[in-house]
């Protein structure tokens, strides 16, 4: 558990790792009493604002992988799912940090004019609603309100990175295709054999298909519901 702990520091983004278990919602205490059933406002989907709920399917070189996105897990998180989906950026986008056990790492763009133009489009961090249990999705994270374009699926119950503010914003369905992708490169450079991250920002896919050939990949996103 130790080792497996220091694995999440890895170059600029951390990460996570996970149990058969169904993550679960923590209520926010609310001061404010209810409102009636007449005096209830409707809810509005501001723009930018993802639904309360959507699905995405990750058309991948080990099929299709389907996650279930709740906005109440993490508000912040989901939004830019959202948008990320509906901007085509998962268009040939590696799985470049794949750990047996722990978790799958995807989201740096093997176009370095991607890279740059989204190092910036910082969110901030949400409150951790649900628990990094087996197939959730979480955004990665290089410190407080840095997420961006990096997130992962755990493998297992990695609810110590619940403490650490890792916020779930969706879980997978199905998680045969997440097992079968490729982890033989393992951690990334320098700690371990796999793709360093500064080079595949700089460099993208030419650089993962000269070096890592194995590696997998998400081909499309698209919003199916």
């Amino acid at each position: 558990m130790r080792s497996a702990a220091l694995l999440i520091l890895a170059g600029a983004f951390l990460l996570g790792c996970p149990k058969n278990e169904e993550p679960t919602t923590k209520s926010q205490p609310d001061e404010t009493p209810a409102p009636t059933k007449e005096e209830t406002p409707e809810v509005t989907q501001r723009e930018g604002q993802a639904p309360a709920q959507y699905t995405v399917e990750l058309d991948t070189t080990k099929g299709a992988i389907v996650i279930d996105v709740h906005r109440d897990w993490s508000p912040h998180g989901a939004d830019r799912f959202y948008e990320l989906v509906q901007s085509g950026y998962f268009t040939d986008v590696a799985f470049f940090r794949v750990i047996g056990g722990f978790m799958a790492q995807v989201g740096i763009s093997g176009d370095p004019a991607l890279n740059t133009e989204w190092r910036a489009k910082r969110i901030p961090d949400d409150p951790v609603k649900a628990s990094n249990t087996r197939g959730t999705v979480t955004f990665a994270t290089s410190g407080p309100d840095s997420r961006t374009t990096q997130f992962f699926i755990n493998f297992g119950d990695n609810a110590r990175l619940d403490g650490m503010g890792f916020s779930p914003f969706g879980k997978v369905k199905d998680m045969g295709p997440v097992d079968a992708l490729y982890d033989g490169y393992g951690e990334g450079a320098p700690r371990g054999r796999g793709p360093a991250q500064g080079r595949l920002q700089a460099e993208g896919n030419a650089y993962l298909r000269e070096n890592f050939p194995k590696l997998d990949y998400i081909k499309s996103a698209k919003i199916i519901e």
